[in-house]
């Protein structure tokens, strides 16, 4: 069993930043890839960005350039990193984990972009 728990989100004004955190269990962020999605109001749930274990990094078209995902080893924790927010930045922003042929998500997060 995986356990995934996010924090860090709130209200924004466009252009500010926010680092939301996924705190994991055991060691998982060192061995499997840790994917960071959002689903807007409306929408479908997205892949935003990931993390490999050997430390590769994918980030969507929309957030290329502004938003940055990291990890701690020690603190077994997954980063996102969120800079030059935009209203349409605003989701639920999920921390996901494809392990043993299951999903494991948290609860989720809520970002709002808004002046």
């Amino acid at each position: 069993q995986v356990r995934l728990v996010e924090s860090g989100g709130g209200l924004v004004q466009p252009g500010g930043s926010l680092r939301l955190s996924c705190a994991a269990s055991g060691n998982i962020v060192s061995i499997s890839t840790m994917n960071w999605y959002r689903q807007a109001p409306g929408k479908q749930r997205e892949l935003v960005t990931n993390i490999t274990g050997d430390g590769s990094r994918y980030y969507a078209d929309s957030v290329k350039g502004r938003f940055t995902i990291s990890r701690d080893h020690r603190r077994n924790a997954v980063y996102l990193q969120m800079n030059s927010l935009k209203v349409e930045d605003t989701a639920v922003y999920y921390c996901n984990t494809y392990w043993k042929q299951r999903h494991f998500w948290g609860q989720g997060t809520r970002v709002t972009v808004d002046s």
